[in-house]
């Protein structure tokens, strides 16, 4: 979505809800595109007939040559194809093609996650999740397999209310604050094309956290990944940052990882 049909996107959804200009100015200078990747039953009807699968959960990962299953044997979580993603809809740089694997732990605090990166054309194998651990059979979490659909989206930093023509918005009625509530979540939904993405794994744009926010600073968030989007029992929320220029560099090693419960 360019930044044109954005803004016109979001000065017509407040103007249908009575909201001035200006505030909508003051909202899309807070803002940021985002992903949100979901099961196919969640896209409209429309967005079904062009549907094209850009991810998957759980599974076994298949790895290069040389490659192993991350050494804490977290569980494969996810899985984008990069070449997959809508193109110029991000305002972080992910590859252009290959996938990018996340294993990490969302059923407990995770002793450590990774994230891999496969280039396109890398010879690869399906690895086992049986594995020996002193000399004992041991076996890593296997999720269900599930297909994801992107779906562009927008985001609104946290903070943005605090401007100055949405704050004397703000102050001219005590029911305001629900006003703009009904607004962002207008704003999401339209930018969303009307697909149902409460529940699911979000690359890019600012966090919702369930707690204080991990995008902070020089950190944006690459990954937000809820738990009922692997395994509907799941009630985490991980989190997965890093600063621009690592996440271009795919300097992935460096990302932090946060899980909220």
């Amino acid at each position: 979505m360019t930044t044109s049909l954005v803004e016109e996107l979001v000065l017509r959804t407040a103007e249908k809800h009575g909201l001035p200009g200006p505030v909508a100015q003051e909202m899309l200078a807070g803002s940021r595109p985002c992903l949100h990747l979901v099961p196919f039953q969640n896209l409209t009807l429309a967005q079904q007939e062009e549907a094209r699968p850009a991810a998957r959960t759980g599974g076994l990962p298949s790895l290069p040559d040389g490659v192993d299953w991350p050494e804490g044997r977290e569980p494969l979580v996810l899985t984008i194809d990069c070449a997959a993603l809508p193109r110029e809809v991000l305002d972080i740089e992910l590859p252009p093609d290959g996938r990018l694997l996340f294993f990490t732990e969302i059923e407990y605090e995770p002793e450590s996650s990774v994230v891999l990166y496969v280039p396109a054309g890398a010879r690869s194998t399906e690895r086992p999740a049986t594995y020996a651990l002193d000399g004992e059979p041991e076996q890593a979490t296997v999720y269900q397999p599930g297909v994801l659909y992107p779906v562009p989206g927008l985001t609104v930093a946290p903070d943005w209310r605090d401007a100055p023509a949405t704050s004397a918005f703000l102050d001219g009625a005590a029911d305001r604050e629900d006003i703009l509530d009904v607004f962002e979540d207008a704003v999401r939904n339209v930018a969303a094309g009307g697909a149902s993405h409460g529940v699911s794994v979000q690359l890019g744009g600012f966090s919702s956290p369930w707690q204080s926010a991990p995008d902070e600073g020089d950190l944006v968030l690459l990954a937000q990944i809820h738990g009922q989007s692997i395994d509907y029992n799941v009630y985490t929320q991980t989190l997965i940052t890093g600063t621009r220029e690592d996440i271009a560099g795919r300097r992935y090693q460096t990302l932090e990882f946060e899980q909220q419960v």
